[in-house]
C-alpha cells in the first residue's frame, strides 16, 4: 500500500531573504529597541543587554544596508549619530508584536 506524499511549495526567495537578515543574532532585539524609541548607539546598547559595542555597530550597519534603519549624523559638537527605522523597518512592527504576544502566552 503506497502513500502519496503531498508536494510542498518551495519557500519564496523574498521570505528566505528576510529570514536570512532577521535570523542573525540580535537583529530582532535591535529592531524592537528602535520601535520602543532607541535612537542613539548607547540607548541601543542599554536596551539590548549583552551585545558588545562591536556587534551592535555591525548589526546596525547590516540593518542600514538592508534599508531598515537610517543613520543620521547631526551637526553638533561633538557630532551625534541617530538611528531611526525607515518606513520599511517600521513595517516589521506587527511581526515583532506578534512575537512578543506569542512569548507572553508561552509561560
Amino acid at each position: 500500500m503506497s502513500r502519496s506524499s503531498r508536494r510542498c511549495q518551495p519557500v519564496p526567495v523574498e521570505v528566505r531573504q528576510a529570514a536570512d537578515l532577521l535570523e542573525r543574532r540580535w537583529q530582532l532585539s535591535i529592531i524592537y529597541a528602535a520601535l520602543a524609541g532607541a535612537l542613539r548607539f548607547n540607548e541601543f546598547a542599554e536596551a539590548v543587554a549583552g551585545i558588545s559595542p562591536r556587534m551592535l555597530s555591525e548589526r546596525l550597519r547590516d540593518l542600514e544596508g538592508a534599508g531598515l534603519i537610517e543613520r543620521t549624523v547631526l551637526p553638533t559638537s561633538p557630532p551625534t549619530v541617530e538611528y531611526r527605522l525607515t518606513t520599511r523597518g517600521r513595517r516589521l512592527a506587527p511581526v515583532i508584536e506578534a512575537m512578543r504576544a506569542y512569548a507572553e502566552g508561552v509561560g
